[in-house]
């Protein structure tokens, strides 16, 4: 029996339906991916089957005592002096009778704190972002519920906590347990899914298997929609111009061709069309030098954290490096000393010539929420020139999927994932031939990091990347420096020509099996 059904669900925000006649059903132990263009709808199906949001019509069946719990795509974390205080607050753990049943969730809740390592004494307030969600995550399997909901839980992580949560996940959630999980990091789904469940214009559609196996049959889906499209519409215009010959329509015998038409004519307007697809260009700018950067002894060190020290590396035009290592290792430090915003105690950086440089980060930093869409793309003008050639900023912002009633919009009403889109069409409006993304690929939907890495592929230029995302940087990747510290060497870096698969291939082959893992930061360093 299943644990939760939705059938002919409806639910609208304002008049942009999110659910059209939709079901869905979820069965003991499976674990199930669910997906979908950024603003589709995904957040707000999860919070219906958390039971914290009605629909508007339709039905929605739970089995009798299912017990669901939630993790927001931002957690928060109740006012407490220490983790735990603030996560039993957050799992009413307290108010259990059972004072047995009690004191082992107090005990699992440390062991899974520790696992997803967080100290249960540290304070909540001074919590990073990616420390609250493994809090949340924490509690959540520290509760073990029938039905666990996950939204977007590898934000925030790197690829250690990835990796951990990945194996919880797989190797914990079993029999009559069951998971739905929002993401977009492609290898967790490939790792952990049993099920993809797509959110398309208002229909779930159920694909068995893993995520790779999802993406060969939906392009098999699409090109069938598109031929099917093109013969309604071929036919449906046949039928219009019939109808203008006009005396002939009128006659008696055609009465039922003429009802035929108007029953097309409110099916194709009734159609809801597929989102168009983002079209990423990267206006490259003028050819730099052949050297993009030397780097030579570099060493860097705040107080007693070391964070890089006798660092050698090469980067070339051409080259796409992937820079990985858990959170705190130093990797913006890194690419700040790369781009001379920091001074090394030791060692040099020899950039090369005719640099055109777009920082990913900094723009960030820079976004002006006050700001419209249109003029944190083009300040006081209509027009963004990109590669030579002047573009309307209405039609630039249109590659990005923002229809022309959003370029009006404050960029404080934008989503995660629009906010993300309006960074890229800011950096890309720029002519730059050394790209430096700081983890780009958060809140990006699977269609738009597709369009990423196919912008990146053509790149002629320069490219440095901070990501956790494996997918990403096995299809985009030339060479990567990854942080692989150690309690005798904790600023050790490792420079490796070839993508991630084939660095961790490496990496098992120089260092045995355990090396698989991604690493642990031995202690704290300043990011």
């Amino acid at each position: 029996m299943a644990l939760i059904t939705l059938s002919d669900a409806h639910l609208a925000y304002g008049d942009l339906p999110l659910l059209d006649e939709a079901a869905l059903s979820i069965e003991p132990g499976e674990r199930v991916g669910l997906i979908g263009r950024n603003g589709t709808g995904k957040s707000s199906l999860l919070s219906v089957l958390a039971g914290k949001q009605r629909l508007d019509d339709g039905q929605i069946q739970r089995q009798d005592g299912l017990i669901v719990h939630y993790v927001e795509q931002e957690p928060i974390l109740p006012e407490a002096p220490t983790f735990r205080e603030s996560l039993i607050a957050r799992g009413n753990i307290e108010s259990i009778a059972d004072e047995k049943e009690k004191w082992r969730l107090y005990a699992k809740l440390d062991e899974n704190l520790s696992r997803f390592e967080l100290n249960p004494d540290g304070d909540p307030k001074l919590a990073s972002g990616g420390e609250r969600k493994r809090a949340a995550l924490a509690l959540a399997f520290t509760l073990a519920p029938q039905l666990m909901l996950l939204d977007e839980p590898t934000n925030h992580l790197d690829m250690r906590a990835i990796s951990l949560l990945e194996n919880i996940c797989r190797d914990e959630l079993k029999n009559q347990r069951s998971l739905v999980v929002i993401t977009h990091d492609r290898a967790f789904l490939d790792n952990v899914a049993t099920r993809i469940v797509e959110l398309d214009r208002g229909t779930l559609r159920s694909y068995p298997g893993i995520f790779s196996a999802y993406e060969a049959r939906k392009e098999e889906e699409l090109a069938a929609e598109a031929l099917e499209r093109r013969r309604f519409d071929k036919f449906w215009a046949q039928e219009e111009v019939w109808i203008r010959k006009g005396i002939e329509a009128r006659r008696t015998r055609n009465e039922g061709r003429v009802r035929r038409l108007e029953a097309l004519r409110r099916e194709r307007a009734a159609r809801r069309e597929q989102m168009g697809s983002i079209r990423l260009a990267i206006d490259a700018g003028e050819k730099s030098g052949k050297i993009v950067a030397e780097v030579t002894g570099l060493s860097k060190s705040f107080d007693d954290h070391v964070v890089v020290k006798d660092l050698d590396f090469t980067l070339m035009r051409g080259d796409r490096l992937g820079l990985i290592g858990p959170n705190g290792a130093g990797k913006s430090t890194l690419i700040k000393l790369i781009l001379g915003k920091l001074k090394p105690d030791a060692g040099k950086v020899k950039l090369g010539t005719n640099l055109q440089i777009a920082y990913f980060d900094q723009l960030r930093e820079q976004l002006d929420l006050n700001k419209t869409v249109a003029e944190t793309i083009a300040p006081g003008s209509d027009w963004v020139e990109i590669g030579g050639e002047r573009k309307h900023v209405i039609a630039y912002l249109g590659d990005f999927l923002f229809p022309p009633r959003r370029a009006n919009v404050r960029v404080s009403s934008l989503s995660g994932g629009e906010r993300n889109r309006l960074l890229l069409a800011r950096l890309f409006a720029l002519p730059a031939n050394l790209l430096v993304l700081d983890e780009p690929t958060n809140d990006l939907d699977v269609e738009t990091l597709e369009s990423l890495e196919n912008a990146l592929l053509a790149f002629p230029g320069c490219a440095v990347v901070i990501s956790h995302d494996r997918w990403f940087l096995d299809r985009v990747a030339t060479h990567i420096l990854a942080w692989e510290g150690t309690d005798e060497n904790p600023a050790n870096w490792y420079w490796f020509e070839g993508n991630f698969q084939a660095y961790q291939e490496n990496r098992i082959a120089r260092l045995g099996e355990d090396a698989a893992r991604p690493h642990r930061l031995h202690r704290k360093l300043t990011r």
